[in-house]
C-alpha cells in the first residue's frame, strides 16, 4: 500500500468516525426535543408559595403529555389523558407575564362558587378541608390598591351580596363563580402566595402539565454555609407531590 493511499484510507476512516457521531448526536438531540416538546419537561420552584407541598430549592420533572402537550409552531395541542381536576397542582403560563411557567394548585372548576372567609375556603356554600394548606399569619390584609385590584377583576364574576360595599382582602372575599374554559388557582401557603386572589382565573389553554416527581432538591439557605451533601434533602428526592 503506497503512502497515498494509506492516508486516503486514514481520511475516510475519520470521515466515517464523524459521520457515526454526528448521527449520533443528532439522534440525541431529536429524541431530547421529542421528549423536552411533548413528555417531560424540567421545573425549578423558585419561592415559598407552595410550601410546605413544594420547598424552594425542589427540582421538578413535570408532565406534559398528561393535559395534552402543545405542538410547537402551530400552537395547536395534543389530546388529553384527562383534564385537571380539583386539588391537581399544575404548572401553567402565566397569565401576567409572558414567558414565565407557575406552579399552584387548581382550587376551582368551571362552575364552582368559591369565597373565603377568616381564611377558611368554602366551595359551593361547603367548607373545604385543606390538610395541604399553609396559613402562617391569618391576621394578614392586602395593601389598598392590591385590594383594589382584587376587587376590580372579582366584581364581574361576585354572586349573592351588594357590589357596591364589596371590598375584597386577602382573607375575606367572593363568592365568586368560576367561569367556562378557566380555573382558579391558589398557592398552599396561602398568607405568602400570588395567586389567584389577585390576577383572576387561569385559561385552560395555559395549563402546561402537573408535577411528576421531585428529582433533586436541596435547601438554598444553607448552601454556602454548610457542606454540599448536607444541603442536599435526600428525604425529597423521587417523592411525587400531591
Amino acid at each position: 500500500m503506497t503512502a497515498g493511499t494509506a492516508q486516503q484510507t486514514q481520511t475516510r476512516s475519520l470521515l466515517t468516525w464523524l459521520w457515526e457521531w454526528t448521527k449520533s448526536i443528532a439522534v440525541a438531540l431529536v429524541v431530547w426535543f421529542f421528549l423536552r416538546t411533548f413528555l417531560v419537561e424540567a421545573f425549578r420552584i423558585p419561592s415559598g408559595s407552595m410550601e410546605n407541598t413544594l420547598l424552594i430549592g425542589d427540582f421538578l420533572f413535570v408532565n406534559k403529555a398528561l393535559y395534552g402537550a402543545e405542538v410547537p409552531v402551530i400552537k395547536a395541542r395534543l389530546p388529553a389523558v384527562r383534564e385537571p381536576k380539583r386539588n391537581d397542582i399544575l404548572v401553567f403560563d402565566s397569565v401576567e407575564e409572558e414567558g414565565l411557567k407557575v406552579v399552584k394548585r387548581l382550587i376551582g372548576m368551571p362552575g364552582d362558587t368559591l369565597r373565603m372567609e377568616q381564611g377558611q375556603l368554602y366551595r359551593d356554600g361547603r367548607r373545604v378541608d385543606e390538610p395541604y394548606a399553609l396559613h402562617a399569619d391569618l391576621s394578614r390584609t392586602e395593601e389598598p390598591i392590591q385590594r383594589a385590584k382584587m376587587r376590580e377583576w372579582q366584581l364581574p364574576h361576585l354572586v349573592q351580596r351588594d357590589t357596591a360595599g364589596y371590598e375584597p382582602d386577602l382573607q375575606e372575599w367572593g363568592p365568586i363563580v368560576v367561569p367556562r374554559d378557566s380555573f382558579f388557582m391558589m398557592g398552599d401557603n396561602r398568607d405568602s402566595s400570588y395567586d389567584g386572589r389577585y390576577w383572576g382565573f387561569l385559561p385552560r389553554e395555559n395549563v402546561r402539565g402537573r408535577p411528576l416527581v421531585v428529582y433533586f432538591s436541596y435547601d438554598p439557605n444553607s448552601w454556602r454555609s454548610i457542606p454540599f451533601l448536607t444541603a442536599v434533602r435526600w428525604g425529597r428526592i423521587f417523592t411525587a407531590p400531591e
